[in-house]
């Protein structure tokens, strides 16, 4: 099995601009494909591929209760998982940054939609060193200061 990540926005920006060969982002034309990518709120949806392909080279995290940390040594992470969440991280915060609307599904393929939790995460509180996901969730994600954020 592969984690799959899907993000959704209403920016209008194509993403498959901003593919390198750690993070690429592929839009996503049919939410039959995955049920998980139907949790998805907003119109410009996308999978997003990691250096494997599927979305395994990101930094993920089963456990909630770990929330969102540095690397630690107790744990070694893959360099390439590291950059590319670092990467993704960025393209997040600039959409989020820009005024737009941004959510973003964690799962494994052929997870179930009412497996997925979803909670809002503010990444002016969480830093792009502390960044990862969590395995089945949905964040809302936004600044403290965005009003539309949790209101679903």
């Amino acid at each position: 099995m592969c984690y799959a990540v899907y993000i959704s926005t209403n920016s209008p920006e194509d993403l498959a601009g901003r593919n390198s060969e750690l993070v690429r982002f592929r839009i996503v034309s049919d939410s039959e494909t995955d049920p998980c990518a139907a949790l998805l709120e907003f119109p410009k949806r996308w999978f997003v591929g990691s250096k494997s392909e599927c979305s395994c080279t990101f930094r993920h995290t089963a456990s909630v209760e770990l929330g969102f940390t540095e690397p630690v040594d107790w744990y070694p992470e893959d360099e390439d998982a590291l950059d590319a969440t670092r990467e993704l991280y960025r393209t997040l915060k600039f959409l989020v940054s820009s005024g737009y609307q941004v959510d973003l599904v964690d799962c494994w393929e052929g997870a179930k939609p009412a497996d997925i939790a979803t909670a809002d995460v503010w990444l002016d509180d969480v830093s792009e060193a502390k960044f990862r996901m969590f395995e089945n969730y949905r964040f809302r994600l936004g600044k403290r200061a965005d009003p539309t954020v949790g209101q679903t």
